[in-house]
């Protein structure tokens, strides 16, 4: 008898892989409802953005009930909060909010300061004020909505499916497979969900119109120029391949996986000009060695894969041509790999790209400050440091 019972419940298991195909071609709307009405109280959306703001609409307009959570790290803007409040009055609801274990942030913030996520990161401050209170929520469900799109992190999120087994996070059963995550907007592309947004006139967070568009906590979020990519407002001081908070770890490939660097196995290389002197580790350290150089060097510190350098290949290469008839090199050093801890702590290198100027008789060199990453910005920088 208990062997038929157990058969019974594996053929209930659904194959969340071949849904996840099925519903490739579904609206919105449609993957929503199939969500509610699987899981029915037992499926929460995660709230925090524009995109939740979205999904929260999406679920109103399916008629069925539906349940909102958030984490309040402690740390958000005054802005994001007023936006919590207008939603919940907007949909006559009650979001259900999540908060971090105090004695852990007073044991963070005790021993490490308030801003220790500049100097080494900010995995530790986000395991502690949001992965920590996420798996506590989420162990209260079977399935959870999030507002993930493949458009909106270069690198981590261009292969998130419409539907699969949580790969971090257990649910209320426990266990492996657990929990089940859903992302209704993964084929939506970010000014289709604006788009939504206006025409369904509802709340948005109020520092969309100030140039944010991805926001997270107040001192590691900030606003974006145009043409920036949306993921360069957070956490811009470390690498632009793994902008990831915790909450979606599942998406960054792990170290022993053959895309763990998140490069193609053959990458082609970028700032090909004859005025762009490509520098071995050698060469950068003459550079610093040198007290007085018979000219100024500009260097980029880039790895090709960086969408953010590839951003910039036209404007530096075209930089490269003007300053080459004003007597500065302008040069490019590899810095991701095994070069990286080099250029962490000899060349100032934060995120990529960074740029270096060495003037003629500086000892050391001074470090790009700006985010403008056009000709002109960058020519003015030179004119008035070399």
């Amino acid at each position: 008898m208990m062997i038929t019972e157990v058969e019974e419940k594996e053929e209930d298991v659904e194959d969340f892989e071949q849904l996840a195909k099925k519903l490739e071609e579904a609206s919105p709307l449609e993957i929503m409802d199939k969500a509610l009405q699987k899981f029915g109280s037992n499926i929460a959306i995660a709230f925090s953005g524009a995109e939740d703001v979205a999904l929260i609409e999406y679920a109103r307009l399916t008629g069925r009930p539906f349940r909102v959570f958030s984490l309040d790290t402690g740390r958000l803007n005054p802005e994001t909060y007023r936006l919590f409040d207008a939603v919940e009055k907007q949909y006559g609801i009650r979001i259900e909010y999540t908060f971090p274990d105090a004695v852990e942030v007073q044991a963070l913030v005790r021993n490490k300061g308030l801003f220790s996520f500049y100097e080494d990161g900010h995995q530790e401050c986000c395991r502690v004020r949001k992965v920590r209170p996420l798996r506590r929520a989420l162990k209260g469900l079977k399935a959870w909505i999030t507002g993930q799109r493949k458009d909106q992190s270069p690198g981590t999120r261009s292969e998130i499916p419409i539907v699969q087994v949580d790969p971090v996070f257990e649910g209320l059963d426990g266990g492996v497979g657990s929990l089940v995550k859903w992302n209704p907007l993964a084929n939506v592309e970010g000014g289709d969900v604006w788009n939504f947004l206006r025409t369904m006139d509802v709340p948005v967070n109020a520092l969309h119109a100030q140039g944010y568009v991805s926001i997270g906590c107040e001192p590691c979020t900030r606003p974006v120029l145009p043409g920036q990519h949306e993921r360069e407002g957070r956490w811009w001081w470390e690498d632009a391949k793994a902008k990831e908070c915790g909450l979606h770890k599942g998406n960054i490939k792990k170290e022993d996986d053959t895309t763990a660097d998140l490069a193609p196995a053959i990458v082609h290389d970028i700032f090909e000009s004859n005025n762009v002197v490509a520098l071995s580790r050698g060469g950068v350290e003459n550079l610093l060695k040198l007290g007085n150089r018979k000219e100024p060097w500009l260097v980029v510190l880039y790895a090709p894969w960086c969408p953010f350098c590839q951003a910039m290949e036209a404007s530096y290469v075209e930089l490269a041509e003007k300053l080459a008839v004003k007597g500065v090199k302008v040069a490019k050093f590899r810095a991701d790999g095994d070069q990286k801890e080099f250029a962490k702590q000899e060349l100032q290198l934060g995120s990529f790209p960074t740029i270096l100027l060495f003037p003629k008789s500086a000892p050391r060199a001074i470090k790009y400050p700006s985010e403008h990453r056009d000709v002109d910005s960058l020519m003015s920088f030179v004119n008035l440091l070399r």
